[in-house]
């Protein structure tokens, strides 16, 4: 008896329309905002708790997210200039999305995944499961990159230095300032220059 093989992400990608992509772009950080509000809920004494975890300090943000992310953003597209596509290639999901979009969409739809991841990773995971955890679980929901040498390595050393970020200040706007940063920037990159 033949076994039917599992179709690839890849080959998952390719069947949905740019519209279902994003769809499901949408979906997935939706239910991860809703996991955070669940575990909050049970984590956190009070919402005041959790907004004690916001705050803006223009020193703070320049340095520990700002300028991290310039440097990251512009690490990657090096990476992306002198290696081979196959390194780097997640199935084509982030090309077709991004190319999908218009930049006011792309600046909406990274806003809000950065905002998502950082409150489930950072602020719940991390404040109640600690750096290492919060960071491992952030790396594994990219499980697109789990097959690709260069996308692992990458999102795994961005998973860690972004829940460092958030252990040195305890200031949540830190890690969500720089994700978006490093999503939005290269999200414009996608969209206006890979081809």
């Amino acid at each position: 008896m033949k076994k039917n093989k599992r179709p690839s992400q890849a080959e998952i990608v390719k069947q949905l329309s740019d519209r279902e992509l994003i769809i499901n772009v949408y979906a997935s950080q939706l239910l991860f905002l809703l996991i955070a509000a669940i575990l909050g809920f049970f984590l956190f004494d009070s919402l005041s708790e959790f907004f004690g975890l916001w705050y803006f300090d223009v020193n703070e943000i320049i340095v520990f997210a700002v300028l991290p992310a310039l440097l990251i953003v512009t690490i990657n597209v090096i990476l992306v200039k002198v290696l081979p596509k196959k390194s780097y290639d997640d199935g084509g999901v982030n090309e077709r999305l991004f190319k999908a979009l218009s930049i006011p969409h792309i600046f909406a739809i990274t806003l809000l995944i950065a905002f998502a991841e950082e409150v489930l990773f950072r602020g719940v995971i991390h404040t109640f499961a600690g750096f290492i955890l919060a960071s491992l679980l952030f790396a594994l929901i990219h499980f697109r990159y789990l097959n690709k040498v260069v996308l692992l390595v990458s999102v795994l050393l961005l998973s860690f230095l972004i829940g460092y970020m958030y252990e040195v200040t305890n200031n949540l706007m830190v890690p969500f300032v720089a994700h978006f940063l490093i999503d939005f920037l290269l999200g414009i990159y996608y969209r206006l220059f890979m081809r």
